[in-house]
């Protein structure tokens, strides 16, 4: 018979090389998200405004949303491609954006309401044909050309806090990292608390290598984004990046909440085990693990979760 010792060192050398085998985990790319803060002529958030958000690109498609009282809104599962988005309420005003969206993108607009009867007027009309063609020319992945025309849009607004999470988007595709961090900062001075500028720079700081400066980003972002209204997706990329700074404890609050946020994701599942199984508490990881199989079982991390929920059961 196998003592209960060596049975204890058996199980302990299964896990640590699961742990070792499943590398860190990855940024998620699923859906696109929007969210976005929809305010008054005073800088207010307006109650219960609504947010028309419709598909351009060929398809028939029309979400509406309403926003709450801190004038925030989001919608989530939308597909990639071009959107007008709309934002309205009797008495106060409309606004409208266009954005493009790509995989996995969760941009946040910043809609200020005007009186619908005065009408736009020359600048703003002038204003939202450039930040237009400025998205339309980052999704033709023209990027010198939408970095221009955001430029131009943003001297033309100087507080317009979409210009610059756009610019800082469109320089991190040409792998211009300073001149995107510049714009990212600059979005997080016009909007500070708005959680995704301080994601966007956490990815960017991950990405170069920089795990404090982006460990530091994310733990901002968490607490601005991580509560109702974050998308699983967002939740999952902080705990990524404080995951591979080492902060597994805080990695592992995110993850949980990414799960929250979105029961059928399977890699927040996993990870959420692991994070458990790296605190040493080996019986509460393993449903996580039988979780990640379920949704999952032939995902990335199929083999490993299979070792780990085989390793921990007791022997025949």
């Amino acid at each position: 018979m196998i003592s209960a010792t060596v049975r204890a060192r058996l199980l302990a050398a299964a896990l640590v090389a699961a742990v070792a085998v499943s590398g860190a985990p990855v940024l998620a790319q699923t859906t696109a998200v929007i969210k976005g803060k929809v305010t008054d002529g005073e800088g207010k958030p307006v109650d219960k405004a609504k947010v028309s958000i419709e598909f351009m690109g060929g398809i028939t498609q029309k979400r509406d949303v309403s926003t709450n009282r801190r004038g925030e809104f989001i919608q989530v599962g939308l597909q990639p491609g071009p959107y007008v988005v709309t934002a309205s309420k009797d008495g106060v005003g409309v606004s409208t954006e266009e954005v493009m969206l790509r995989l996995g993108d969760t941009p946040e607009l910043v809609m200020a309401l005007r009186p619908a009867a005065s009408g736009a007027s020359e600048a703003d009309q002038k204003f939202r044909k450039i930040f237009g063609e400025g998205v339309a020319a980052a999704n033709a992945d023209k990027y010198d050309e939408a970095i221009a025309k955001f430029t131009e849009a943003a001297g033309m607004q100087a507080d317009c806090y979409a210009c610059y999470m756009n610019l800082g988007n469109s320089y991190y595709e040409k792998k211009d990292t300073a001149k995107a961090e510049e714009a990212f900062k600059k979005a997080i001075e016009l909007s500070p608390e708005e959680g995704k500028p301080y994601q966007a720079l956490a990815d960017l700081y991950n990405a170069t290598g920089k795990r404090e400066e982006a460990a530091a980003m994310a733990t901002k972002a968490a607490s601005l984004g991580g509560g109702a209204g974050a998308s699983a997706q967002d939740l999952y990329n902080q705990g990524v990046i404080l995951w591979n700074s080492g902060k597994f404890a805080e990695a592992k609050t995110q993850f949980e909440a990414s799960v929250k946020a979105d029961p059928n994701y399977a890699d927040a599942h996993y990870w959420v085990g692991m994070a458990t199984l790296n605190a040493g508490d080996i019986a509460a990881a393993v449903p996580s693990f039988e979780n990640y199989l379920k949704l999952a079982p032939d995902g990335q991390y199929a083999e490993q979760a299979k070792g780990v929920v085989a390793s921990a059961k007791p022997p025949q």
